[in-house]
């Protein structure tokens, strides 16, 4: 049944109730005694739901009645029905209390725990399932009573104190190595448990105030001046188990208990030291002190450094009971009642007996006087009892004491006799021999028979000592209960004294008993000894019967001894030729053997040599590439170097390059990365091979030197906003190649080397270069010729409209504006069609077989500019006429046409330009540019010597890509 369940049984009885048994749990010892209630009672004051500690008087008392009972019956009868599941402060002191009873208890206390281990069990499992804070503290104190029950009922050689000496110790953990290794792990656990708890209860301490002299901390802290006292032992007989594992197996195989062993030294130093700060355990009880660092279990010396840690319990003066009143008020007679406690002041008629009252209450007062130096001379007198009374108990003891020397002493004497009849057995031949021996022991017996008469008489005396005892003890007893009737102080002092003589009475029963049982034992021993001796004497006249027998035995051995000597004499003679024979094959075998090791030694000197030679070998081999790895860096470093200083360099800005370009090269660039990237992944996989690294990255520094200058020749025909960033982006590619060729230098960064930044970078210089590519791309190759045509058609339509425009307001122009007009306009005309036939002959010669559209397709981008070029010149032309109007209303300038008739020029050439024959551009082109000249010519007259002519005018020329790269 769980314990304390519900129907379990009764709680604590009320204060004041007498304590009983259950009366479902049978009495093994009769009827509870005065004893057995007075622990019962104590154990209701101990365990209780209140959340203050036990109190030491309490624990004392239960433990006291344990060892009167010689075991736990009475407390597990009371435990079983206290409502556990109820409370969880009541189980935690249940805990606390049962551990004090295991440590200090009756050595029978662990068997009858071990009967209820599984109402400990279900006690911690109950509230190890429940969130309560007192909950998880149970579960764990639960599970630590349980680990100290089964290791102190598996080794009983420690006691559940756990103070045994280094002797008893290495007896119980034996030579062999398996003991102490399980032993040590079982420790090891052992204490695992003690510090959790104690991890337990400082981390719900430090969650909230904790003060450690508030009731509510005191509780959570009392248990843990058990956990201490079991620590210091239990980390003692560690260090001494792992010194002594570590002289039996290797380091490497403990390994794991050094770890361990470590991990828990801290804790418990951390333990130790949280819990010295505390005022709570300064007064109770002298914390030891580990050293700063774990012993050092891999020097055998290191054992001698090792100090026992000792925790000392100060010795306390006994709690006081709850405290009483000395002087009995209530006997004293009506008149101590002071006047006026009705209310009102006395009447002048009643100050007489006002008056009397008042000598009355001076007369009281004396007698208190009087009655309280006849309780400190009674007080003193008890004092006086109880010295002597201690000082008879010495006495005892040392009689006690003497007596189980004496006892020891006949021990030994027994056990010398048996010594002695097992020779007597030994030496049946000898007849006058066994015949001493047999007075001597029969000697011996009678002394040990006038020793036991001594033992008698001296137990005799000691029970007219006790009964003389008895006598004071009842005479002082009537003296203490006289005094008692006046003074309660009196009358605690004489319980007290009881108790002592109480404690002494049973301590004496106990000691004659055991005496008692003692000289039984001897008795018997002497009998048995008496049987020995009759025995000893019959097979005496059995082996004086036998000596005749023997003796002829004996000649017929002599006889067969010599025969046996002479044999042993011929053998000896052949063993001695086998040993020589024998020596000198083993002479032979050594030389052989010495012989093949010197060659085993020569073979492996030569197999080093050889290894450390191609270690040396493997070794060259791996500087040898990565030197030559190093070299192909330090060229590609130098060639993007190179390619970033040309950024800013003044020889490089008059370069140029179009984003087609830029973008085949930056493709090629990051295409490049990934061949750098497998050659990297190859050599870091074999190191041996960096051929691979080597010509990735002496494509990669070119590619990427070649995308950073076309990208910076690119900027010089980019907007200003695109320019600017391509510049930045060609500088980052640079300095992430940079970055990334520096990591390849160093073996350390070399595994750690990445392109990601530089992969990033060529993506932005990819995606710039396609933003600068012209708009005009989008159109699909099919539509280029059609659109050739429209352009060249809208342009000659925009210059005829021009003339025909100029034709029309020659009547408003006068003077010189009319005169140079003419030229002009036939110029433009003059230059049209030279373009369109430039234009027709170069697709006539350059088209082959195919159509005019697939010419206009293939050659795509020569076909865009004439286009671009086409717009330009039509444009110029309305342009031209509009200056001429604003010139003759006087709201424009001359120089407005001089610019409109370089931007036809200029345009007109710049269509005419082409990609195919020399022959071809070399002879049209130079018509075109003849029939441009009186363009140009034109627009001269009316300028003087060193005249300046603007190029453009802002505002005056669309933007159109430049084709200078493209041709």
């Amino acid at each position: 049944a769980a314990p304390g369940g519900a129907g379990a049984g009764p709680g604590p009885p009320p204060p004041g109730c007498p304590v009983s048994p259950p009366r479902d749990v049978p009495c093994p010892r009769g009827p509870w005694s005065g004893s057995a209630r007075f622990s019962a009672v104590s154990i209701s004051k101990a365990i209780n739901a209140q959340e203050a500690p036990v109190k030491e008087k309490h624990a004392r008392r239960i433990i006291l009645g344990t060892h009167h009972e010689k075991g736990a019956f009475t407390f597990w009868s009371y435990a079983i029905g206290l409502p556990l599941p109820s409370s969880a402060i009541l189980s935690w002191k249940f805990c606390h209390v049962l551990h004090k009873v295991l440590r200090d208890g009756h050595p029978n206390v662990l068997q009858d725990c071990q009967r209820y281990r599984s109402n400990i069990r279900e006690t911690g499992d109950l509230w190890g399932h429940l969130h309560d804070r007192y909950g998880q503290l149970v579960s764990i104190y639960a599970r630590l009573l349980l680990t100290k029950i089964s290791f102190h009922v598996k080794h009983p050689e420690f006691p559940p104190g756990l103070e045994v000496t280094d002797e008893v110790l290495e007896k119980t953990a034996g030579t062999d190595v398996n003991n102490i290794f399980q032993l040590t792990v079982e420790l090891f656990d052992y204490l695992d448990w003690e510090l959790k708890l104690s991890e337990s209860v400082f981390r719900q301490l430090s969650t909230a105030v904790a003060v450690s002299q508030m009731s509510a901390v005191q509780c959570r802290l009392a248990p843990l001046i058990q956990v201490i006292q079991d620590c210091s032992h239990l980390y003692h007989y560690a260090v001494k188990l792992m010194f002594k594992l570590h002289s039996c197996l290797p380091a490497d195989t403990l390994q794991g208990h050094r770890d361990r062993f470590h991990e828990q030294f801290r804790s418990l130093k951390n333990f130790f030291k949280r819990a010295s700060d505390m005022l709570y355990f300064k007064r109770l009880i002298q914390i030891p002190r580990l050293p700063e660092s774990p012993p050092n279990f891999l020097r055998a010396s290191a054992l001698a450094e090792h100090v026992k840690p000792v925790v000392v319990i100060p010795e306390e003066a006994p709690e006081d009971e709850e405290p009483e009143t000395l002087i009995e008020i209530r006997g004293l007679p009506g008149a101590l009642c002071l006047p006026g406690g009705g209310g009102g002041r006395p009447r002048r008629g009643d100050e007489p007996a006002s008056l009397g009252r008042d000598a009355q209450i001076e007369s009281l007062k004396k007698e208190v006087d009087t009655l309280r130096a006849e309780m400190e001379r009674i007080k003193l007198e008890a004092q006086r009892y109880v010295t002597q009374l201690k000082a008879q108990v010495n006495s005892l003891e040392g009689e006690v004491e003497e007596q189980r020397k004496q006892k020891q002493k006949a021990l030994v004497d027994n056990e010398q006799l048996r010594d002695e009849l097992e020779r007597l057995q030994r030496a049946k031949q000898d007849g006058d021999r066994s015949q001493r021996l047999y007075l001597e022991a029969e000697r011996k017996a009678s002394a040990t028979e006038l020793r036991y008469t001594k033992l008698k008489e001296k137990h005799s005396e000691l029970v007219n000592t006790h009964a003389e005892l008895l006598r004071k003890n009842a005479d002082t007893a009537k003296q203490l209960t006289v005094t008692q009737q006046s003074q309660e102080e009196v009358a605690r002092v004489k319980e007290q004294l009881a108790f002592q003589v109480e404690q002494v009475k049973r301590e004496s029963e106990m000691k004659l008993e055991d005496q008692s049982l003692q000289l039984e034992q001897l008795r018997q021993e002497l009998e048995a000894r008496k049987d020995e001796l009759s025995q000893v004497q019959q097979s005496l006249s059995h082996a004086k019967q036998a000596g005749s027998e023997l003796g002829a035995q004996v000649e017929a051995l002599q006889e067969e001894k010599e025969l046996l000597r002479r044999s042993a004499s011929e053998k000896e003679c052949e063993l001695l030729a086998a040993q020589g024979l024998l020596r000198e094959q083993e002479l032979q075998r050594s030389q052989e053997a010495e012989r093949a090791a010197g060659e085993v030694r020569e073979l492996h000197g030569r197999l080093l040599e050889k290894s450390n030679q191609e270690q040396r070998l493997q070794q060259k081999l791996l500087d040898d590439q990565f030197g030559i790895l190093q070299e192909a860096v330090r060229e590609a470093a130098a060639v993007v170097r190179d390619a970033v200083a040309k950024l800013d360099d003044p020889l490089h800005i008059r370069c140029t390059s179009s984003p087609d370009y830029l973008l085949s090269r930056a493709q090629a660039a990051l295409e490049s990365t990934s061949a750098v990237e497998k050659g990297h992944a190859r050599y870091m996989a074999t190191a041996a091979d960096a051929s691979g690294l080597v010509g990735a990255l002496a494509l990669f520094s070119h590619l990427t030197a070649d995308t950073i200058v076309n990208g910076s020749a690119t900027s010089r025909l980019a907007p200003p906003d695109h320019a600017d960033r391509l510049m930045e982006t060609c500088r980052d590619c640079g300095q992430q190649s940079l970055d990334y060729l520096g990591e390849l230098t160093e073996r350390q960064s070399l595994s750690r080397a990445e392109l990601a930044g530089v992969q990033t970078a060529l993506q932005g210089v990819l995606q710039l270069a396609q933003e600068l590519r012209p708009k005009s791309l989008d159109i699909k190759q099919e539509e280029l010729g059609d659109m050739v045509e429209k352009e060249m058609a809208s342009t000659s339509a925009a210059i005829e409209d021009a003339v025909r425009r100029i034709e029309v307001r020659r009547s408003s122009w006068t003077g010189m504006l009319t005169l140079n007009m003419c030229p002009w306009a036939k110029a433009i005309r003059l230059l049209v069609m030279t373009s369109t036939s430039l234009q027709k002959e170069i697709v006539e010669s350059g088209r082959g077989a195919a159509t005019t559209q697939e010419f206009y397709a293939k050659n795509s981008r020569w076909t865009e500019g004439l286009i671009s070029a086409s717009k330009a010149v039509g444009w110029g032309a309305t342009q031209l006429v509009e200056a001429a109007d604003r010139v003759v209303l006087h709201t424009g300038k001359y120089e407005e046409l001089i610019v409109c008739s370089h931007e036809i020029a200029a345009s007109t050439l710049e269509q005419d330009a082409g990609l195919f024959h020399a022959h071809v551009r070399r002879g049209r082109l130079g018509l075109s540019r003849s029939a441009a000249c009186p363009l140009l010519a034109v627009a001269a007259p009316g300028q003087g010597e060193g005249s300046v002519v603007p190029a453009a005018l802002p505002g005056l020329r669309p933007q159109r890509p430049a084709l200078t790269s493209v041709f």
